[in-house]
């Protein structure tokens, strides 16, 4: 398996390496032990799984606050997403700053999100199914979010997202001005 490492400090690509024949492949898609080396200490809580049925759908930009925050390893298990994460750490040089990665069910990469941080993605194929491993438990009082297309963020989404898929929740997220500080670089 392979990582790779983006111009802001936390998140990382999984890339795990496939080995097939004839019968189809087989492939190791997480080992604690690397993944944990660069990561930091990590305990998974919960999975969960998403479908979105039309491409450009778009969900997020999502993310749990303390005490409940969650670091989220997600996945793209059929089709193709356009999965982004948002650093929202106060005090990190980056702060307001987006990394994005194709993640695609053929490829098997993953992309790690670490507490302090936004996620959002975006459908690239019909039916696609992602999965995320998450290191909280889902709480709907610390569940928050923050515009999906907002202007000082300038999320660069591709041009098959279409917000006429948003939920209501989505619709009403705030501005990432009218954020108060909610993370910093030392919260895991």
């Amino acid at each position: 398996m392979e990582f790779r490492e983006f111009d802001i400090e936390g998140p990382l690509e999984l890339l795990p390496t496939k080995r097939g024949d004839e019968r189809g492949y087989f492939s190791e898609i997480l080992r604690m032990e690397p993944f944990v080396a660069r990561a930091g200490p990590v305990e998974f809580v919960q999975d969960n799984q998403s479908l979105s049925v039309g491409p450009g759908t778009i969900r997020g930009v999502h993310f749990q606050i303390q005490p409940r925050a969650q670091g989220k390893l997600v996945r793209c298990t059929v089709g193709s997403v356009f999965d982004v994460a948002v650093d929202l750490r106060q005090d990190s040089p980056t702060y307001g700053k987006w990394i994005s990665v194709v993640l695609d069910a053929e490829k098997l990469n993953q992309l790690w999100i670490p507490v302090g941080f936004g996620h959002a993605f975006c459908t690239l194929e019909p039916s696609s199914v992602i999965t995320y491993r998450v290191t909280d438990y889902y709480s709907p009082e610390y569940d928050k979010g923050v515009a999906w297309d907002d202007a000082d963020i300038r999320i660069d989404w591709p041009n098959v997202a279409n917000p006429d898929t948003l939920s209501h929740k989505d619709r009403v997220q705030p501005a990432f001005a009218d954020l108060p500080p909610l993370f910093w670089a030392k919260d895991k």
